[in-house]
């Protein structure tokens, strides 16, 4: 029996970028991970918290065998990825949110009856599976339903069908619940603790960047930005960290031209993120202590900013991250997008 489901040490993965055709001989490097560290448990739900294009896709294509690390070493059900894929790849599943798999004029039936045959289980054993999983999240009235006469979020539902059906050790989910609606989500996230619960030696990695869906299903958390782990514990731990900290949420009347680092500057202001709204603005402070508000005040009524709501509230993932990273994950992908 491994000792850990998923284990990585030091790993590692750079991506070579060709230059122009003006810039042959320039060969420019992404780096996609740096050092990441991480023991997963048997049984456990893993989470990866991240934004877009912070290394967790990458990381899940090196752990199911489909890109080799550049450095580290990483193993799966106790198998290094590297020298011993054929013996990973039978034991684990994976689920990309958003992707398109499957055959347009098959049914739902007939696609996952097509992948069940990959891993060679029985016609009867897939045929069982199939209609059971299908009535576990919702959908057995589609099975005879072909897969191009279905909304995304139907089809999404069939890829998730698709990854528990033939029973991994470890399943792979990434950003299984991208595109769907609230509705949706909550019947896959309903799901995937369902599984898990039904028989303890399961293992599930799941990568979002949706705060809620991490806090509400994962049993640890590991925060990654730019390819490096920030932080590893189970939520309300990560939490913990900002409890003695202040935490406002102030809905204003438009900035003015108010800047979060000229909030910063102020003395006890650790972070503040700032975000357009409808009627105005949101201001989200994480103060050393509550005193520190009356300079915040203060800067606000100099800008003729007229404060419209004020509650003071619990620490959530996303203040974690604001606090590891310096910038919301909201501002962190669009930066991203802008670079």
């Amino acid at each position: 029996m491994a000792s850990f489901a998923i284990e990585t040490e030091n790993l590692g993965r750079i991506y070579k970028i060709r230059g122009s055709k003006k810039e042959k001989k320039i060969r420019k490097e992404l780096v996609a991970l740096q050092e990441v560290n991480l023991q997963i448990e048997q049984g456990e739900l893993f989470g990866l918290l991240g934004p877009n294009g912070a290394g967790k896709t990458t990381l899940i294509k090196v752990l199911v065998t489909l890109l080799a690390p550049t450095s580290g070493r990483a193993r799966v059900a106790g198998f290094d990825v590297v020298d011993q894929p054929q013996l990973i790849r039978p034991r684990i599943n994976m689920v990309s949110g958003g992707e398109s798999s499957g055959y347009g004029l098959l049914t739902v039936r007939e696609n996952l009856w097509m992948f069940s045959q990959f891993y060679g289980l029985s016609s009867k054993e897939a045929n069982r599976r199939i209609e059971e999983l299908l009535t576990m999240v919702g959908i057995a009235d589609r099975m005879h339903t072909k897969s191009s006469d279905l909304s995304t979020g139907l089809r999404q539902k069939m890829n998730i069908v698709r990854g528990f059906l033939t029973d991994p050790e470890v399943l792979f989910l990434d950003e299984p619940t991208l595109g769907l609606d609230v509705g949706a989500s909550r019947d896959v996230r309903r799901f995937i603790r369902q599984w898990l619960e039904e028989d303890g030696s399961r293992t599930l990695l799941l990568t979002t960047h949706y705060m809620v869906e991490a806090d509400e299903l994962c049993d640890r958390v590991a925060i990654i930005n730019q390819g490096r782990v920030l932080a590893c514990d189970k939520p309300s731990v990560l939490k913990q960290r900002l409890q003695r900290d202040a935490i406002f949420e102030i809905e204003t009347s438009p900035l003015n031209g108010l800047s979060a680092e000229a909030l910063e500057s102020l003395p006890e202001v650790r972070k503040a993120s700032l975000s357009e709204t409808d009627s105005g603005a949101k201001l989200d402070l994480i103060l050393v202590e509550e005193a520190a508000l009356a300079g915040v005040i203060n800067i606000l009524t100099q800008k003729n900013i007229r404060i419209l709501k004020f509650s003071k509230r619990e620490p959530t993932l996303e203040d974690v991250f604001v606090d590891l990273v310096g910038r919301s994950m909201e501002e962190v992908e669009t930066v991203g997008k802008d670079e």
